[in-house]
């Protein structure tokens, strides 16, 4: 019999080096094997007779090849035709491009054709692009072979059929065969993850039952439900992969609580510094934000908390409280931000803030020569320097803290996991003297504030930041007015450009914002530096026209952004390298052209950059050629609305959870059957259940419930989810 932990090579049909094919789409178990799921399936249960077939009908027929051919449209076209037959009633399938199935077919193979029907200019039935399986090659189901035949067919032809995704040559069929022969000897009894109790409120069916049905369903199981994922089978078994994750993140969060940290105080003393050094009235929310990381810093284990909030909300200047705290304690405050111009920004204001009252501030990027960088390295190792801001260049090894006591990660989806986990264990491991002598007491670990301008749904926020406590500032300065948004096309640039030259000539400043730095004449996009030469020398040539792109040196950025915050660059071309951390309250307008070309999130970062003053503001989205239904979707989004946690709720449904930060780095766990838009009440449930169970046992849940639930999660939690560390 075979478990669930069995090598799937010992699986029938499979062997040594099948299973090699089937690593590269992580399947090493049985387990693995039965948890990939059939992504569609085909009703065969009663295949259509082809002289029954209905125009505009959805149909599964199963008939023998007649003819196969590969020939040319007037255009040139390659086009793939199969004639398949029952008896003298025939029904045309053709494919575009199809030259890749040249070979595939031969006359006398029986095929099940599934799609859409219609009729030809002959009065004949045809589907274009149809799905098509070969069920049986000439002769195949004769003799010594028929048994196997009439097995494999039993999971082919009679009832709902699985499709799944090919794995190099193997195909669909071959996955059906397999996996009905894994469950035929799979042992009756597999664990069982999910306490009864909780399958009980859930209405879960058993592990076994639902591995069965979810690739073998009943006759009499919804098609609909099934292609939702939402038969019994499917429930239970997204259910068990959400309910494993947040029991992860939930024990994470627990154990987190037990570590020691550092219990910094926050008397009137403190209050008084922060409050002569705040340069304004801090909103309601802030306040809020504030009164919650104050409270996790006063507690004897290390804080670990996310800092939500739109584009100008206001983060900085809490972050820039939170470091007050733990600099009046006596402690160093290390602050990473992704790109050195958000760096740089955020040492500049850190300057003007903080330095009135006596702290030492510093920059260190990768970029500072050599000589500069050991100078700053020196003052961080002997507690000279209060607050280091720095890129990845903080988690280099040769820069040591004296005394760490609050991390800070800006921008955190643009790092990685093992990123933030390096930084918060930056001299957590080290004495104050830089050695690892075990004699030597170990410093606590510092506090963690996590933030990022880049709304998260909360969908996201579950799974990515679950181990997180998590606080949002949800309004912003009352200062600033709402930004205008509005979508034009290029065919209108000169409106554009007068528009610019108005605000300019009123005072103010403006951004015009491009895709790429070099013409790309595929996608026939302009670059910036193309324009930057026809808007400073043909369209503006009477005002001050600057460019910043991320191929510029470091000095040469910071000039120019120097420039242009101090009014001496009237209109600023950049790619980019914009989208975070720049703050020109004077600047009101912000063109950017080829819209249709970038992300949501994007889009609505890099708006984010005007309207940081009392004065109107206004974004325009110029497009060229046709634009695409889901550009369409994205520009009027953005049009609609300020709000960036609307935005992004959008965007995530628009892009979906793989794609929201564009990168596997961000730590997203790779789930192998939940999809968190689809599955989001299943996802809040999961993370109910999660909390309950660790709460301990009860009348209804016992203790060898609650360790199987763990041991079951923490045999998954890196190699399914890849989550090394959270938080």
């Amino acid at each position: 019999m075979l478990e669930l932990a069995t090598p799937v090579q010992y699986v029938k049909g499979i062997g040594p080096r099948l299973a090699a094919v089937l690593a590269g789409k992580g399947i090493h178990t049985v387990d693995d094997l039965l948890h990939y799921l059939p992504f569609r399936y085909e009703d065969r249960l009663n295949p259509r007779p082809i002289a029954e077939l209905r125009p505009g009908e959805m149909a599964c027929v199963i008939a023998e090849v007649r003819t196969a051919r590969l020939f040319r449209t007037r255009t040139g076209t390659p086009m793939f035709e199969l004639t398949a037959a029952q008896g003298r009633a025939r029904l045309h399938c053709l494919w575009f491009h199809g030259t890749y199935l040249k070979d595939k077919f031969q006359p006398g193979q029986r095929v099940a054709v599934y799609g859409k029907v219609e009729e030809d200019r002959r009065g004949e039935w045809q589907i274009i692009q149809p799905q098509i399986e070969v069920l049986s090659s000439p002769g195949n189901d004769q003799g010594s072979d028929r048994a196997e035949h009439n097995s494999a067919a039993a999971v082919e032809v009679g009832c709902i059929v699985p499709i799944y995704e090919a794995a190099g040559n193997l195909s669909s069929r071959w996955f059906r065969r397999v996996i009905h022969s894994a469950l035929e000897n799979l042992t009756a009894e597999i664990p069982e993850p999910i306490p009864k109790s909780v399958r009980a409120r859930m209405g879960l069916i058993p592990a076994r039952q639902a591995l069965s049905l979810v690739h073998e369903p009943d006759a009499s199981e919804s098609l609909e439900n099934l292609f939702s994922f939402r038969s019994p089978a499917h429930i239970r078994l997204i259910f068990e992969e959400l309910f494993s994750i947040e029991l992860g993140l939930e024990w994470k969060r627990r154990q987190q609580k037990g570590q020691t940290g550092i219990r910094f105080r926050l008397d009137d003393r403190v209050r008084q510094v922060i409050k002569r050094i705040l340069p304004f009235h801090p909103t309601t929310a802030q306040k809020r934000v504030l009164k919650e990381i104050a409270n996790d810093m006063e507690k004897p284990f290390p804080m670990r908390r996310l800092l939500q909030g739109d584009v100008g909300s206001g983060k900085t200047i809490v972050a820039f409280q939170a470091a007050i705290i733990a600099i009046e304690n006596g402690y160093q405050v290390a602050l990473m931000a992704p790109t050195e111009i958000l760096a740089t920004q955020h040492f500049l204001s850190a300057r003007r803030i903080l330095e009135k009252a006596g702290y030492r501030i510093v920059l260190l990027t990768g970029s500072a020569d050599e000589g500069h960088k050991r100078e700053i390295r020196r003052h961080v190792a002997h507690g000279n320097a209060q607050l280091v801001i720095g890129t990845h260049a903080l988690l280099e090894e040769t820069v040591e803290f004296e005394k760490p006591g609050l991390v800070i990660v800006d921008e955190q989806h643009r790092f990685g996991v093992l990123q933030r986990l390096k930084l918060m264990r930056k001299g957590a491991d080290l004495n104050p003297n830089g050695r690892t002598e075990s004699a030597v007491p170990l410093l606590p670990e510092p506090d963690v504030l996590v933030m990022t301008a880049t709304p998260i749904p909360r969908t996201l926020a579950l799974t990515l930041y679950g181990d997180l406590d998590i606080s949002i500032i949800d309004e912003v300065p009352p200062a600033r007015t709402p930004i205008v948004t509005r979508r034009v096309s290029d065919q209108r640039s000169p409106e554009v450009w007068e528009f610019v030259r108005q605000q300019v000539a009123g005072g103010h400043q403006a951004y015009v914002v491009y895709p790429l730095i070099e013409e790309n004449q595929e996608r026939e996009l302009k670059a910036a530096m193309q324009m930057y030469k026809e808007l400073s020398r043909r369209i503006f040539p009477d005002l001050k026209v600057g460019v910043l792109h991320g191929r510029l040196d470091a000095e040469t950025k910071d000039s120019t952004m120097r420039f242009f915050q101090r009014g001496e660059i009237q209109i600023l071309v950049s790619t980019t390298v914009i989208e975070v951390g720049v703050d020109v309250a004077n600047a009101t307008v912000m063109v950017i052209e080829h819209a249709e070309r970038f992300g949501l999130a994007q889009l609505h970062q890099l708006r984010g950059r005007i309207g940081r003053g009392a004065a109107k503001s206004y974004c325009i989205l110029m497009t060229s050629g046709k634009v695409s239904e889901e550009g369409e979707r994205r520009l009027h989004a953005l049009a609609r609305t300020n709000d960036g946690f609307e935005v992004a709720e959008f965007d995530l449904e628009l892009r979906g959870p793989g794609e929201f930060f564009g990168t596997r780095q961000a730590g997203l766990p790779t789930f192998r059957i939940a999809n968190i838009i689809r599955d989001r009440q299943l996802l809040e449930a999961a993370k109910r259940e999660a909390a309950a169970v660790l709460d301990g046992p009860n009348a209804e849940l016992t203790q060898q419930e609650i360790d199987l639930a763990i041991a079951y999660m923490r045999t998954r939690w890196q190699r399914q989810f890849g989550l090394v560390e959270v938080g």
